[in-house]
């Protein structure tokens, strides 16, 4: 990975945690959700007015993965209604990089040299640091169960849209239309909550909104990288989002323990280093 890819993924990384903690500091996720997906529309229509179409052999990817998206948004808010943000987002992001990198091996037959899958473990293993305490009650059960299940959701869109973008003619033409198509989402929700939506006030929508635009350029960046580096180095990296996750948990909700927080950072830069020594 070079350092420019390096430099546009960690950009991402925090973008992505910043959406996330949007949504966690909403009174009404559901609607939130559905102004992040809200977000992506009007980005997703600049880009197919700006750049050529990605194809027709990259449709079903982009079905495939909007369906994937709408498993993400739901199991996200079950999760999040059920435990903290510092405590869900580690579960959810944590056992993604191992996942990606396994399927990007089967799947498009990309092996990893051997330091930078210590890089991917390790990256992992800190991420789950985070997590410690949960078995004994940190939070629910259903919402590690939906933490889990949105896991194996994000390596599933992770790897359509990895394999999509390499294949569309056009890679912003098809992260273009891969937004547009999330105007879906943001028709279910507000269509069948209308009523929630009117009483919600006009400074949180906004709020959403703009969260969903950062979320949109988080995972177009992601998606560009993916076109110059391994999919499973890319999403490893992506993964330092936790990091940013875990201060703003605790800058922004008085979420704890600090202590936890520092070591798995130091972790995730091990593994992080041990990719950038990867050649």
């Amino acid at each position: 990975m070079s350092s420019t890819t390096f430099l546009i993924v960690l950009g991402a990384a925090f973008l992505h945690a910043f959406w996330n903690a949007v949504v966690k500091g909403a009174g009404d996720k559901t609607i939130m959700l559905g102004m992040i997906a809200l977000g992506h529309v009007v980005p997703g229509v600049i880009l197919v007015m700006m750049y050529p179409s990605p194809g027709w052999g990259a449709v079903p990817y982009v079905i495939a993965s909007t369906v994937i998206h709408w498993g993400y948004y739901f199991l996200l808010n079950v999760a999040y209604r059920l435990g903290d943000l510092s405590m869900i987002y580690p579960i959810t992001r944590g056992l993604s990089p191992v996942l990606i990198a396994l399927g990007a091996q089967f799947w498009v037959g990309e092996t990893l040299p051997w330091l930078a899958w210590v890089g991917v473990f390790t990256i992992s293993g800190g991420v789950l640091i985070l997590t410690k305490g949960i078995v004994r009650g940190g939070i629910p059960l259903g919402g590690v169960l939906a933490a889990v299940g949105a896991a194996v959701i994000v390596a599933s869109y992770s790897l359509v849209d990895g394999v999509g973008v390499r294949q569309a003619d056009n890679a912003m033409g098809y992260i273009g239309w891969l937004y547009v198509s999330e105007l879906a989402v943001a028709i279910f929700v507000f269509g069948t909550r209308w009523q929630r939506l009117r009483q919600i006030k006009a400074k949180t929508l906004v709020l959403g909104y703009l969260g969903g635009v950062l979320s949109g350029t988080a995972y177009g960046l992601v998606l560009y990288a993916n076109t110059m580096a391994p999919l499973g180095v890319v999403s490893a990296v992506r993964e330092t989002s936790v990091i940013f996750a875990a201060m703003i948990g605790v800058m922004w909700f008085g979420e704890g323990p600090k202590r936890r927080r520092l070591l798995a950072g130091v972790i995730v830069s091990l593994g992080i280093i041990c990719i950038g020594l990867t050649k």
